[in-house]
């Protein structure tokens, strides 16, 4: 796990992942309650917000904010490992006390957490021993190949790579490659998500 988050890229491409993929998931799926990835732009004063929920018990969350990034990931089939989150800088220590990304009785949930401040030349890691190793990886690989190969799995479907590359590039939406991702789709139906992500126009 060390060794794949150690393969994150800098703060800024990373966030760019997140929005992708995040974007993606809008065109694909339309009912946000089924989304695998999520992102809102304005989760807080100064504060971004990506999220991945697979509907099976495991998540991971990552803040973006001035102070730099922070994230967590929970694999439900690892024990549950709160104390990983006691590595975490006190900068990021709201984020770590965060109760939306505790348990539903407020308890924290942890497999791995990883940070990164502006000026820091690496990503601070902690995970446990065990679990947590498929989280990110698509995060990491953080290619428009690889993130349609999970697609098609995942949503049973052909997906475009070239539409998929479009977004990648972070080019503002067209009816076309909508269409092409999701022929039930409109851009006009997007305007929202678009908000919320961050998405260029």
């Amino acid at each position: 796990m060390n060794d794949l988050l150690r393969r994150l890229p800098e703060i800024a491409v990373l966030r760019d992942r997140c929005r992708t993929m995040a974007m993606l998931d809008a065109i694909l799926s339309p009912e946000w309650e089924f989304r695998y990835f999520s992102f809102n732009a304005r989760w807080g004063d100064a504060e971004e917000m990506a999220s991945m929920r697979n509907g099976s018990g495991d998540d991971w969350f990552i803040v973006f904010t001035d102070a730099g990034v922070y994230g967590r990931g929970f694999d439900h089939e690892a024990p549950n490992a709160p104390q990983v989150l006691q590595a975490v800088p006190g900068v990021f220590g709201s984020y770590v006390a965060e109760p939306a990304f505790a348990d539903h009785d407020g308890s924290p949930r942890a497999t791995v957490c990883f940070w990164r401040e502006p000026a820091d030349a690496e990503w601070g890691i902690a995970a446990a021993d065990q679990g947590g190793h498929g989280l990110f990886e698509l995060l990491v690989e953080g290619t428009p190949e690889a993130y349609q190969n999970w697609a098609e799995d995942y949503y049973e479907t052909d997906v475009s790579l070239p539409a998929v590359e479009h977004v990648y590039a972070l080019r503002p939406l067209t009816p076309a490659v909508v269409t092409q991702l999701n022929p039930e789709v409109e851009l006009v139906d997007l305007d929202l998500d678009i908000d919320e992500i961050g998405y260029p126009r």
